[in-house]
């Protein structure tokens, strides 16, 4: 095959140069961080969603405008166009975010990326997946709904069960404590690399590389 291009190209004068990078094909992702509006829940567990994604887009250096369903960022990762996206639907509603914005957007069901809050990892623990059930989380289960499938990739974050039992709401609903918001911003920017490298290199890479990370 190559010799064959190589004689089409001689009659150019060019000849074919096997060591020439390839650039890599541009495409575009939703980068969903779940949470919930209002003063009430800001820097709430629940709310670590917002959290990443702010962090995400702050590092790039660009900022949300609130658009339909939410605010919204545009920002690229090398050769990869991101969406970043946080709902104001509240999290019980926000398939309805994440169906607009794909559609909108033109965006496949592997190009969507959605961080999440898990109380069954410890606090600052980040887990990617390519999907999944929705493990009783509220976001999860709308997005489910909304767009027919659950084969999206998902980033969950732990925050900890440290609550007794019957008390998860308030626990979620509630702020980390003193020792989890100083590791909070590490674990944070580490959630972006991961968030980074799914864009970047594919969902296998991004796994191996940061699903153990500690």
């Amino acid at each position: 095959m190559h010799s064959l291009l190589n004689k089409i190209l001689a009659l150019f004068g060019k000849k074919q140069d096997d060591t020439a990078p390839v650039e890599a094909e541009q495409m575009k992702f939703l980068v969903v961080g779940l949470g919930n509006i209002g003063a009430e829940y800001q820097g709430t567990r629940h709310n670590i969603g917002f959290t990443v994604v702010d962090a995400l887009v702050r590092e790039a250096g660009v900022s949300f405008t609130t658009q339909r369903y939410g605010d919204v960022a545009q920002m690229r990762v090398k050769n990869q166009q991101l969406v970043v996206l946080k709902p104001s639907t509240y999290m019980n509603l926000s398939g309805e975010a994440v169906r607009y914005w794909a559609q909108k957007e033109k965006i496949a069901l592997d190009h969507i990326l959605v961080v999440v809050d898990d109380i069954a990892l410890p606090f600052g623990t980040i887990r990617l997946r390519g999907k999944g059930a929705d493990g009783g989380h509220n976001g999860l289960k709308s997005i489910d709904q909304l767009l027919g499938s659950q084969q999206y990739a998902r980033l969950r974050f732990g925050v900890g069960n440290d609550f007794p039992r019957g008390a998860q709401i308030d626990y979620v609903l509630g702020h980390p404590t003193a020792q989890e918001l100083s590791i909070l911003p590490e674990r944070a920017q580490m959630a972006c690399e991961a968030i980074r490298a799914f864009c970047l290199s594919g969902l296998d890479f991004a796994m191996t590389h940061y699903n153990n990370k500690v």
